[in-house]
């Protein structure tokens, strides 16, 4: 008996991993992936089992804001095996720390989203009080919105 091997377009791949068909392109331009197959007749990509695997594993990481760089240095740390452990550690410490910087800087821009909320609806009541109040937290946060990215 033998066994049939799924094959599929881009189209077919894009579906799959939630990725546009313009983005694995360019993963196969700048070498994030390997060069796709080709059909043998329409020279179109064919995408195999295994490449809608890796690339689901792409997609992951960058849902998770990684950088091409360091996708590409996690997959070779990967085919390491054992041995790139520690570098794979060290690389995904690094991604959680930048996440969770990223969560701290929402945080805030949700404050001050809020306290705008607040400000408003005390303007709208006409309660000038506690409108100045909330202007001067908004305000404390201002230098932490301006703050630019570590």
């Amino acid at each position: 008996m033998t066994s049939t091997v799924r094959q599929y377009s881009i189209r077919e791949a894009a579906e799959l991993t939630g990725l546009p068909a313009t983005t694995l392109r360019y993963y196969e331009s700048v070498g994030l992936i390997a060069s796709i197959a080709r059909g043998e007749s329409s020279r179109h990509r064919v995408y195999s089992e295994d490449d809608v695997d890796l690339i689901v594993w792409i997609a992951c990481l960058s849902a998770t804001c990684m950088s091409i760089s360091d996708m590409r240095q996690y997959l070779q740390n990967g085919a390491r095996g054992p041995a790139g452990a520690t570098a794979q550690l060290e690389l995904l410490g690094a991604q959680l720390q930048h996440l969770d910087l990223e969560a701290r800087r929402l945080r805030v821009r949700r404050r001050y989203v809020a306290l705008k909320i607040e400000y408003w609806q005390a303007v709208r009541d006409g309660d000038g009080g506690r409108a100045d109040a909330v202007a001067d937290e908004a305000r404390a946060l201002a230098d932490e919105l301006k703050a630019p990215p570590d």
